[in-house]
């Protein structure tokens, strides 16, 4: 099969589509045909070796988190889905046309492959950062890059709880979050003072997507340290807040069950830009760059 691969780490220059050697289900898992394959920011920090230690590559690396496609293979123990189906879910070594799930929820028919094979890694990471604020129906938010491919999934999953939602983006972003119910307020310096005057106060919690402002501003807009869930800035929880990475803190089939029901109710949009495989660099050049309104998505 075909699958985005590198055999150095590096920026995008080092990607190429190579042949590798098919995945097979294991117990607990399905494989689906990938019919598209989201880049999330996580893949081109594998990309560059920062979770390498140091050492080097032993083969080929490969890429990719999150995916949609049609089920061809059923592994030991699973039920509920068939050869055939239509899913969207996580898994590794995504960015190929054939790619083992981990975690899936069927797609309805309504929902664009791009769409599903974007929602996977934000809509777990969505669920899980709400689920660990605890703000219920008639609770205020602060979300902290809320144009983003995983701040965007973030706020429309708050609204559709009930919950009023700030987001911060660039002064070109605006428009867009308020498409999304948010109430806008620009990044950078300042930004505390902008949240409080929208708020007017302080809010019930804060989801750190963009990692950009400082843990102390923050902090200053929830009554206590802990009430601030951070996916971006590793070293906040010396301040008191949350840092989660998933692990133990994931619950991927109750995530992506949840976005599945929104997506067929179209509670929940998600702006994308697609890229054949062959141009994956391309993709992976603009998020590095920063400021990505929603997803990008391969097309093997």
């Amino acid at each position: 099969m075909r699958a985005l691969q590198y055999r150095s780490y590096g920026g995008p220059e080092v990607l190429e589509v190579a042949d590798a050697p098919e995945p097979h289900a294991g117990a607990k898992q399905i494989r689906i045909a990938v019919r598209a394959a989201s880049v999330n920011p996580i893949d081109w920090k594998v990309l560059s070796g920062a979770f390498s230690e140091g050492k080097p590559l032993d083969g080929a690396g490969f890429l990719g988190s999150d995916a949609a496609g049609v089920v061809d293979e059923v592994g030991e123990g699973v039920t509920g889905v068939s050869v055939g189906d239509e899913v969207f879910g996580r898994g590794p070594a995504a960015q190929a046309e054939y790619a083992v799930l981990d975690a899936w929820a069927a797609k309805a028919p309504s929902v664009d492959w791009s769409v599903a094979a974007a929602i996977g890694v934000a809509g777990e990471t969505g669920e899980r950062v709400l689920r660990l604020l605890g703000v219920g129906s008639g609770g205020t938010i602060f979300v902290d890059g809320g144009a983003g491919g995983v701040g965007a999934v973030l706020v429309q999953m708050a609204v559709a709880r009930g919950i009023r939602v700030i987001a911060s983006a660039s002064e070109d972003n605006q428009g867009y979050l308020r498409e999304i119910h948010a109430i806008p307020v620009r990044y950078g310096d300042g930004v505390a003072d902008r949240v409080r005057a929208a708020a007017g106060g302080k809010v019930d919690g804060v989801a750190d997507v963009a990692g950009k402002t400082t843990i102390e501003d923050l902090i200053g807009l929830v009554s206590k340290p802990s009430q601030v869930v951070s996916i971006a800035n590793f070293a906040a929880g010396k301040a008191g807040a949350r840092v989660t990475g998933g692990g133990a803190d994931s619950e991927p089939f109750q995530a992506l069950a949840e976005v599945a029901d929104l997506l067929a109710q179209n509670k929940l949009v998600v702006k994308f830009q697609t890229f054949p495989l062959d141009r994956a660099q391309e993709a992976y050049r603009i998020s590095l760059g920063g400021h990505v309104r929603g997803k990008l998505v391969l097309l093997p």
